[in-house]
């Protein structure tokens, strides 16, 4: 088919280094040859269409039972044409033998095709048989005759335009599936990646919620010391305050006691008011020494003045 120059770079280093780079990684180039392909069939398909409308309205109608004999008739002669164009390959490819067990298939197909062929003329009138009955072909859109040859029929389904079309046509089938099935990976792996992230999320906000928690309590504990100490400190102030009002009330006792010269019973004084007491007898009996030893040496210097008067005297006499 002449669709023109291409305009896409054919180049053997570009189709190698596609072929490394699809193997390291997806670079999703079928959805393009897809697309492609899709256009190209649905031209094809469209002009099918086209000619078998045209056929239609140019031959003859004929009722359904000499339709689906003259179909009989058709089929026939695409599996012959089919048969001769493989039998021509593996000929040229230099199977011999299996080209030879394809032409006896081909003999019996054309048997068949013999009677298809007595059934159907005798269904028409020979008028209308000896018209050239066409048909559209459903793979490249080709008209093919009733009454073609199998040299013409093989020339056909063996041709470049017809072998072309079957090829894309798998080609595109062979695409779209391998395309589904990238597309389902592909979702799979978005999938993965959705679930990933809700974990990571989900992970994030266990431990926002953990290190609020945390806060919290630590927040709490701290309260609790703060109160804790608070309360220690309270309960210091008041034993200092207890202490200060019992030493009061000791001062108090001790106060009144001495106004009264009644001293308390040594049973009930405290270790404090026996050392303080201790320390003021101490201290009374170091007053009383040190009082009587002032008296001792003032008496010592009392008789000293007195011994040198008298012997002043004594002298003064004797001068006399």
């Amino acid at each position: 088919m002449d669709l023109g120059e291409c305009a896409k770079t054919h180049d053997l280093a570009l189709r190698a280094d596609y072929e490394i780079a699809s193997k390291a990684r997806e670079l999703f180039f079928e959805l393009d040859a897809v697309d492609h392909l899709e256009s190209f069939i649905a031209d094809c398909d469209r002009r099918t269409e086209l000619a078998k409308k045209r056929l239609v309205e140019t031959q003859d109608e004929i009722s359904a039972e000499v339709a689906a004999k003259a179909e009989t008739v058709h089929e026939l002669n695409e599996e012959i044409g089919k048969l001769l164009a493989k039998a021509e390959q593996l000929g040229a490819e230099g199977n011999v033998d299996e080209a030879q067990l394809i032409l006896q298939e081909v003999e019996k197909v054309r048997s068949r095709k013999r009677d298809a062929e007595e059934e159907y003329r005798n269904s028409m009138p020979a008028s209308s048989f000896q018209q050239q009955k066409l048909r559209v072909c459903e793979v490249c859109s080709a008209y093919l005759g009733l009454h073609d040859n199998d040299r013409r029929l093989a020339d056909h389904f063996g041709g470049k335009l017809h072998l072309g079309f079957i090829q894309i046509r798998e080609k595109l089938e062979a695409l779209k599936k391998t395309v589904i099935d990238k597309q389902e990976k592909r979702n799979q792996d978005r999938l993965k990646r959705r679930e990933e992230r809700e974990k990571e999320e989900r992970m994030k906000t266990r431990t926002k919620s953990r290190s609020r928690e945390r806060s919290r309590e630590h927040r709490s504990r701290s309260r609790e010391r703060r109160r804790r100490r608070s309360s220690s400190r309270e309960r210091r102030r008041s034993s200092r305050s207890r202490s200060r009002d019992r030493e009061r009330r000791r001062r108090h006792s001790r106060s009144c006691s001495k106004g009264h010269r009644h001293e308390p019973s040594t049973r009930h004084k405290s270790s404090r008011d026996r050392e303080r007491s201790s320390r003021d007898h101490s201290r009374e009996r170091s007053r009383k020494r040190g009082s009587s030893e002032r008296r001792q040496d003032s008496r010592d210097q009392n008789g000293r003045t007195d011994s040198r008067r008298a012997q002043d005297r004594d002298r003064d006499t004797g001068d006399l």
